[in-house]
């Protein structure tokens, strides 16, 4: 089994390095039914954008993987097994992991799994995410109304794409979008 936290600190100064925000690392079997792989599964960001562009997910990619192969050199094997590595933007319906994101996509409907129940042994909610004071993450879920929780009880968290996450999202650069030429038949 791989070392998250040891990826992790490996992973995050060739990100930050780039100029890039680290969102997520996950390690994991599939993918697909039947299929046994193991992922390593890498999200970052520009801060400035909150996405990743084709052409800074390969560079990270090279990044990450001279890191590791350098590491290897050096005796120190952070996945043992065959795996596949997965760069990519959080995307609009994006994870939410880090303290920051629940101040920031405050207002927008997001889903969250916990590990430990509230509000009469629930896991599953879905609601408008208030924020987070200090450790503590509220939410008005459809449910239940306002239910908080601490940050570390979360299992997993995601915006639900809506038209109000849509229309607050940055676009990406678009400049140079006008020029594409079409081809015409003979």
């Amino acid at each position: 089994m791989a070392d998250i936290a040891r990826i992790i600190e490996v992973v995050e100064p060739e990100a930050q390095a780039l100029g890039f925000d680290l969102v997520r690392v996950l390690y994991f079997k599939g993918g697909e039914i039947g299929d046994e792989e193991h992922t390593l599964q890498i999200m970052a960001e520009r801060p400035e954008t909150g996405q990743l562009l084709i052409e800074d997910c390969a560079a990270l990619s090279r990044r990450v993987s001279d890191a590791f192969d350098a590491l290897e050199e050096k005796g120190e094997v952070l996945i043992d097994e065959a795996y596949r590595l997965e760069v990519s933007s959080p995307g609009i319906d994006r994870p939410l992991t880090r303290p920051k994101d629940f101040a920031e996509w405050a207002g927008h409907e997001a889903k969250v799994s916990l590990v430990n129940p509230v509000e009469g042994n629930r896991k599953a909610l879905q609601g408008d995410l208030t924020g987070i004071e200090g450790e503590i993450v509220t939410l008005t879920d459809k449910k239940s109304g306002a239910v908080s929780f601490p940050l570390s009880d979360i299992h997993s968290a995601k915006l639900v794409l809506t038209d109000r996450l849509i229309a607050a999202t940055r676009p990406l650069d678009t400049s140079g979008a006008d020029e594409i030429l079409e081809e015409q038949e003979d």
